[in-house]
């Protein structure tokens, strides 16, 4: 088995969590056999809560529904042999799935499937999803052989974009997950391994952190009503941290990730961790918010 990484297993754990504390006799709800019944945790009842778990329902499937949108082109392009135009597609196409990373990680073996490192495959094990694209695109410069790992790919993604649907969220949840994506910056993605062929690491960069603002925007109210300092805290720091990643965009993406110097990626990976330390007490302030 591989091992999940980052926002995956912030979010993984939580779940589980969750799932170990509640009663001997009760079922996991959903198809994806996931469940969040901290017995802590705002019931869905409360108003705040429930909005704040409906928003954050509606980002996952917003988000799931355009990661298939825009990864069937990419595979298509793939199968047709078109490298130009399966690299222009390639950093848009994983954008969606860098923003809900969290919630798809947990969904057993896709996540692996989809988005697993070349250096977390184990031995014997089947490097597919889009690392293996990325590395016939880059540093093979051919789609030979690609048609299977592409067409796989995109069932994987249309997996996703159903469970996303089935998945219970509770406040918390959705607050470590963004945690979770802000791990994952600094687990991976500012030092350059997450896309090490294609260099376009500054687009999931993005990505990550758009997706952990969505997910703190949705529990907001119920941190501004319990901790409004703490909140303007976080705000600043997304602010801060997005704004840091503006002298490096091009057109509409990013210059490559070499470009940027040791100092450069130090520098944003301390905006990342100081966003990351307040960020990561929403959990126990809404579970409080009861």
């Amino acid at each position: 088995m591989i091992k999940l990484r980052g926002a995956a297993f912030g979010f993984a754990v939580l779940v589980l969590v969750a799932a170990c504390g509640s009663s001997a006799g009760s079922s996991s709800a959903g198809s994806s056999g996931l469940t969040s019944q901290d017995s802590s945790a705002p019931d869905a009842s409360v108003p705040l809560a429930a909005d704040s778990v409906a928003t954050y329902r509606a980002y996952l499937e917003q988000n799931a529904d355009l990661l298939v949108q825009r990864t069937k082109p990419f595979v298509d392009a793939v199968i047709a042999g078109k490298i130009p135009q399966a690299k222009a597609l390639y950093a848009a196409a994983r954008e969606p799935y860098e923003r809900i990373e969290p919630v798809a990680g947990v969904f057993g073996d896709l996540d692996p499937a989809i988005d697993a490192l070349e250096s977390d495959i184990p031995a014997g094990g089947t490097f597919s999803g889009f690392h293996r694209l990325e590395r016939a695109l880059w540093q093979q410069n051919t789609t030979a052989g690609m048609a299977p790992v592409a067409k796989k790919l995109l069932a994987d993604v249309i997996q996703v974009q159903a469970l996303v649907k089935t998945i219970d969220l509770d406040p918390a949840t959705i607050a470590n997950g963004a945690v979770g994506l802000l791990n994952e910056i600094s687990a991976t993605k500012t030092s350059g391994v997450e896309d090490r062929y294609s260099h376009t690491d500054l687009w999931d960069i993005q990505a990550n952190l758009v997706g952990a603002q969505a997910a703190y925007n949705s529990v907001r109210p119920l941190i501004v009503t319990r901790a409004a300092a703490l909140a303007t805290t976080i705000d600043g720091g997304f602010s801060a941290v997005l704004a840091a990643l503006q002298p490096y965009q091009k057109g509409a993406g990013f210059v490559s990730f070499t470009t940027l110097t040791p100092a450069d990626t130090q520098a944003f990976g301390q905006l990342v961790d100081a966003l990351a330390d307040p960020l990561s007490q929403v959990a126990a302030i809404v579970v409080s918010a009861q």
